[in-house]
């Protein structure tokens, strides 16, 4: 029996996760503004056309019952409400001449609005 690795991420099922490509984004992001003490937090809020919408943003807070995720040099923050909605989520970063920004793929969505800023 042959075990192959990939660098997918293995948490793919208990909780979100960042590409490599996202993750080297943020770390870009995170040198621009020259501090150390950020975290890239991600929440899901009620909002948009589809009832529920993502937040991307960095963060120097603690809330209590984050739930801490690292992926290289990159800590992913998601707070306790939030963390349910985003298990096996996946965030990417594109960059193409259509669209470029930060993209999440999440299973746990029954549904998005045509403008995909909300799910459901």
């Amino acid at each position: 029996m042959t075990t192959e690795t990939t660098s997918t991420p293995v948490e793919i099922t208990s909780g979100i996760t960042l590409t490599d490509v996202a993750s080297a984004k943020v770390s870009a992001l995170l040198a621009q503004e020259g501090r150390d003490d950020l975290y890239l937090r991600v929440a899901v809020q009620p909002g948009g056309c589809s009832g529920l919408r993502y937040q991307l943003y960095f963060d120097d807070r603690d809330q209590d019952g984050d739930v801490t995720r690292e992926f290289g040099t990159v800590k992913v923050v998601v707070d306790k409400m939030s963390d349910p909605y985003l298990m096996g989520a996946s965030i990417d970063f594109v960059d193409t001449i259509e669209k470029q920004g930060f993209t999440i793929d999440n299973p746990n969505a029954g549904g998005s609005c045509a403008c995909g800023d909300s799910f459901n």
